[in-house]
């Protein structure tokens, strides 16, 4: 089965950390890039960070340098999202994506006091 499923999401304060994962099933991992979005409610979604498949270049949106990583393990099929420093606006649904167009279920995100 070709799917998606991420973890790690949950309830942390400002200034937290998280480690969110993607694993992969039912197709190449390795052969493709890999995404990280999040969308908060009543917003569009926003891409935060990729990761390439060969050369593990990385980019990542604006308001997240410096503060999140992603990263992949090809042996695991695993994508990654270090999230440092949390802020309240980083409250969101974090989604995964691959190159060839599958997406994750979503993890939920929350950062309060």
């Amino acid at each position: 089965q070709v799917q998606l499923v991420e973890s790690g999401g949950g309830l942390v304060q400002p200034g937290g950390s998280l480690r969110l994962s993607c694993a992969a099933s039912g197709f190449t991992f390795s052969r493709y890039a890999m995404s990280w979005y999040r969308q908060a409610p009543g917003k569009e979604r926003e891409l935060v960070a990729r990761i390439t498949a060969v050369y593990t270049s990385t980019n990542y949106a604006d308001s997240v340098k410096g503060r999140f990583t992603i990263s992949r393990d090809n042996a695991k099929n695993t994508v990654y999202l270090q999230i440092n420093s949390l802020k309240p606006e980083d409250t969101a649904v974090y989604s995964c994506s691959s190159g060839n167009g599958i997406w994750g279920q979503g993890t939920q995100v929350t950062v309060s006091s």
